[in-house]
């Protein structure tokens, strides 16, 4: 007689478990100051695959102008080891033109891969870099990458 052996039964996590939340915030001071806030809340869709939302807000003034710009994105993470991660995001941002007096939405599409650091029992910091592959011609990022280092709660 045959036994069938029982596969161990993964525990499932729970919706709560599954939900990190955190962002970044940036600052810079000298010729010009910018001030940005990057919020963001995810789901961890497998232990591997995340995905969410961010949104953002950046102010920037000098000595010749003031302005700001908003929007959002779409991001995934795809985790090849615990530590490592790939980045993919789509965003679009408002901005105001300077060379027009009008406002315009700006698409971009970044890709990049970042490092996670577990600093307490559900805390994380990152540090990632990404690139604007679609380079719209409003873009003011061109190829020059973007380095950013946020917290993570839950991640």
């Amino acid at each position: 007689e045959q036994v069938k052996k029982e596969k161990p039964k993964k525990e499932k996590q729970s919706m709560g478990k599954r939900v990190f939340y955190g962002g970044s915030v940036g600052l810079s001071f000298g010729t010009y100051t910018r001030i940005a806030v990057y919020p963001q809340i995810g789901l961890r869709i497998t232990p591997k695959l995340s995905g969410g939302i961010e949104l953002g807000y950046v102010y920037v003034t000098s000595d010749s102008y003031t302005t700001s710009s908003y929007g959002g994105s779409l991001f995934a993470r795809y985790r090849i080891i615990p530590a490592v991660y790939l980045h993919a995001e789509y965003a679009t941002y408002n901005y105001e033109l300077r060379y027009k007096d009008d406002r315009e939405w700006v698409p971009f599409l970044f890709l990049g891969a970042g490092f996670v650091k577990k600093v307490g029992s559900s805390t994380h910091v990152f540090a990632e870099v990404k690139f604007d592959v679609l380079q719209d011609d409003r873009s003011p990022y061109g190829w020059d990458p973007l380095f950013r280092v946020g917290v993570s709660v839950g991640f």
